[in-house]
């Protein structure tokens, strides 16, 4: 039987933000940690666990800790003497974003380097989350044991749901995330993809182009676009569903992973797919208000609930 959980796979990297002079704020974030981050504070008693690959090092140890003070646990997920995490620092240019990376020999990108345990850190939970990050940092052959775990969690009755998030920088050529990108449909129930990305890796004109394509793949599909509003690809339907407009927003680091965790939450509530975007995009516009990728628990539940 299927069980409470929820679980995410993916990178948390030693994050870098704030930046006031020399002087910087260290944090933890990831598109798939902070998905998990916004879907456990919105899912009560779920247990919530991470699933990853983490180093012996202090900050690996700082990251396992700040996890459970929150109530996120790693599972089985392996500790690989020596390694440790990445590391990524952001700059803003008003509310706008870039980042710069340092990545190449994380501790995450063995995160399916045991099958057992990642099979194990994937049993008995209710929903399973991956991006395609978590594809990207991967390897041919632990894409493939990634891909593998997750259809057999599906499979025993799990939930599984998909970000394609596509970053160029990542990959070596166009033909490699596409291709991975639709093995990863393959074993997914919702997609949440976002209508630029989609735009420049596979083509698609418009949004309802997007929701359409892998409407024909995936059983519910919401394509996020900033902004403006969100598709519903669903039983059939062909729905927008305006976004929530921020007159001066304060920081859009992690703006669509909170979407996604709200919108799963909600939808694991018994939420029906028009009223999960609805508490997504509050959830979304209230986390442009607050510096960095992991808003408080306090402001996702009180925007979710609003």
């Amino acid at each position: 039987m299927t069980g409470n959980g929820v679980a995410s796979i993916g990178e948390c990297m030693l994050e870098l933000s704030g930046q006031a002079g020399p002087n910087w704020r260290m944090g933890f974030a990831g598109d798939t940690f902070n998905t998990l981050w916004a879907l456990h504070a919105l899912s009560g008693d779920r247990p919530a666990t991470y699933v990853s690959a983490f180093g012996d090092d202090p900050f690996s140890r700082d990251q396992i800790g700040f996890f459970a003070q929150n109530g996120i646990g790693i599972g089985a997920s392996p500790i690989i003497a020596g390694a440790r995490p990445g590391l990524y620092a952001i700059t803003l240019t008003g509310a706008e974003r870039s980042f710069t990376y340092w990545r190449g020999d994380a501790a995450a990108r063995q995160l399916a380097s045991d099958a057992v345990a990642l099979a194990k850190s994937l049993e008995n939970q209710a929903l399973v989350y991956f991006s395609g990050i978590t594809l990207a940092i991967l390897d041919d052959g632990a894409r493939k044991s990634l891909l593998a775990a997750v259809a057999k969690a599906r499979a025993a009755g799990s939930l599984v749901a998909f970000d394609p998030n596509y970053r160029p920088r990542l990959w070596r050529r166009r033909e490699e995330p596409q291709a991975a990108i639709l093995d990863a449909l393959a074993v997914t129930d919702i997609a949440l993809p976002t209508f630029p990305d989609e735009q420049m890796l596979f083509g698609d004109a418009a949004p309802q182009a997007t929701a359409e394509r892998l409407g024909e793949l995936v059983g519910e599909v919401v394509v996020k676009n900033g902004e403006e509003p969100a598709l519903i690809a669903a039983s059939g339907m062909l729905r927008p569903v305006a976004a929530v407009h921020v007159a001066a927003p304060v920081d859009t680091t992690g703006a669509g992973d909170s979407f996604n965790g709200a919108y799963l939450a909600a939808r694991l509530a018994g939420h029906a797919p028009t009223e999960a975007v609805l508490r997504a995009h509050r959830v979304a516009a209230a986390v442009v208000q607050v510096r960095g990728a992991l808003a408080p628990f306090e402001t996702l539940r009180a925007a979710f609930e609003d």
